[in-house]
């Protein structure tokens, strides 16, 4: 990530000796080095990697209103905009501004994990960087894993770094949408939480977001679209698989970028119908259920795009979409799946399988 690193600051969530929740601030915003640009630059890619994110917006709530529990969702919102003010006016102590928010959001998010009798520890960093003429402000809450190292004399020592395979507390702010664009309800993305938990049961909460989209769902129904209209033009096998690599590389682009894919974008990549100079744009807008203009890309998508897998009944079967028709043919009528050319180690466990029931047949 070629990206301008604004401000960094990390803080952090213990349970204290009283079995609460508590924060350990830091006193001041990190001076960014390439160390943190590096860390930064780790942290975006994860988040861009992980799958089945939620996109939303902040919950509108007029002043001093507050929501039917009797709480301000828009504290976290109004302060953000205060920021964003002060950054647009040029002001002289914006690092000491950035830090007051994030102490602000840490104690916000303290509240909504004692509120959801939720129970969250690690190292609470927010950054806010530029990438691609485009502002961002990253929240995210990582744990420690602990790793061996061996000196020049070696010894080993023990030492901890940030887990970020693991991170499943993230939100992305679009700070240039939220301000150029804020009625398309689209600048939040986050990470929708492990083993089919919502992380707005908490961490979406302390910043008063409100989930507007399904990325999986949108992902899904745009794979299907690009199958129907790929099966729709006149074109042979080949070609269709070269058009659907094509697609899948443009996911690519856009994943590594952390940015919104453009079905406007899309369309120009994909063929038109020379008869009728019907493009996968016009396709899509014809649909009962019209696609999104801009769409975020989940990763999970490009495992669509490049094979078939499914598993029930005790089976797993996953092949290369290009192989549909040659090596592997499906009989609707039948509802059978012939394979020709089975793996050889697949095919190795079912002959040696196959001699011992033959052996137990003689005895």
């Amino acid at each position: 990530m070629s990206a301008l690193i604004h401000h960094f600051v990390v803080h952090r969530l213990i349970v204290n000796e009283e079995e609460k929740i508590q924060a350990i601030p830091r006193n001041a915003c990190l001076t960014v080095t390439p160390e943190i640009e590096h860390l930064a630059h780790q942290i975006n890619h994860s988040f861009n990697s992980k799958p089945g994110k939620g996109v939303g917006h902040f919950v509108e709530q007029a002043p001093g209103e507050d929501d039917a529990a009797g709480k301000d969702v828009s504290g976290f919102a109004t302060e953000l905009g205060q920021f964003i003010a002060a950054q647009n006016q040029g002001q002289d102590d914006l690092e000491d501004k950035f830090h007051s928010l994030s102490l602000s959001a840490t104690h916000r998010l303290i509240t909504s994990l004692i509120e959801t009798g939720s129970v969250e520890t690690g190292f609470l960093i927010f950054c806010q960087y530029e990438y691609l003429a485009t502002q961002y402000l990253m929240i995210a809450l990582l744990n420690t894993r602990a790793h061996v190292e061996v000196n020049q004399a070696l010894e080993l020592t023990s030492k901890e770094h940030l887990d970020l395979a693991k991170m499943q507390l993230a939100v992305r702010i679009d700070l240039t949408q939220l301000q150029v664009q804020p009625e398309q309800q689209r600048y939040v993305s986050f990470i929708k939480g492990r083993m089919g938990r919502k992380v707005s049961d908490f961490f979406m909460d302390f910043i008063g977001c409100e989930e507007l989209v399904d990325v999986k769902q949108q992902n899904k129904q745009l794979i299907s679209s690009v199958d129907a209209y790929l099966a729709g033009e006149s074109l042979n096998r080949e070609e269709q698989e070269q058009h659907r690599n094509e697609v899948k590389s443009y996911f690519k682009e856009k994943i590594d970028s952390g940015e919104s894919l453009s079905i406007s974008e899309l369309s120009g990549r994909l063929p038109a119908d020379s008869a009728s100079s019907h493009s996968f744009e016009q396709f899509t807008n014809s649909l009962d259920t019209p696609l999104e203009k801009a769409i975020q890309p989940d990763p999970a998508a490009l495992r669509q795009l490049a094979k078939f897998t499914g598993a029930g009944a005790g089976v797993s079967v996953s092949f290369e979409r290009k192989l549909l028709g040659d090596r592997v043919i499906y009989d609707p009528q039948s509802d059978t799946l012939t394979i020709k050319g089975i793996p050889p180690n697949l095919k190795d466990q079912l002959l040696r399988q196959s001699a011992g029931f033959h052996s137990d047949s003689d005895e």
